[in-house]
């Protein structure tokens, strides 16, 4: 794990809560769909089996489509988002060492400064710095 990715954590939150919002709204447009007269072929049930053709309702196929492909890519994406979060949240809740896990939980997943840290941790700043990058060395 590097730095770059643990820094991912906070616009990886914010990109899960985007896609629900537009999953959402794109759920609503589904069930929104107009519905349109299609035609459709089959055969009879019984001998001789002869075409028949059959009016249906049906959702507007090429929206319906449209809207079903961007729900596909969007929960693809979700998923991705998903396995990212639940790597760093394994690795820090990985770190044996329960200061360097709250400095890392605290930098990581809270998002706080180095300041903030090294008071609730009631180290200097510096020593915060230290413990980050000798723990990501190793």
């Amino acid at each position: 794990m590097d730095k770059d990715k643990l820094k991912q954590y906070i616009p990886l939150k914010k990109e899960l809560e985007m896609l629900d919002k537009k999953l959402e709204k794109l759920y609503v447009r589904q069930e929104n769909i107009p519905e349109v007269l299609g035609k459709v072929t089959g055969s009879s049930l019984d001998f001789p089996y002869t075409e028949v053709r059959t009016t249906v309702k049906m959702s507007e196929p090429k929206e319906n489509d449209a809207i079903k492909r961007l729900i596909r890519i969007k929960e693809k994406r979700k998923e991705e988002v998903d396995k990212l979060l639940t790597e760093i949240e394994e690795f820090i809740a990985g770190i044996p060492d329960s200061i360097t896990r709250q400095v890392f939980e605290l930098t990581y997943i809270e998002g706080k400064k180095q300041k903030e840290i090294a008071i609730i941790v009631r180290y200097s700043r510096s020593r915060i710095s230290q413990i980050i990058n000798n723990y990501l060395k190793d």
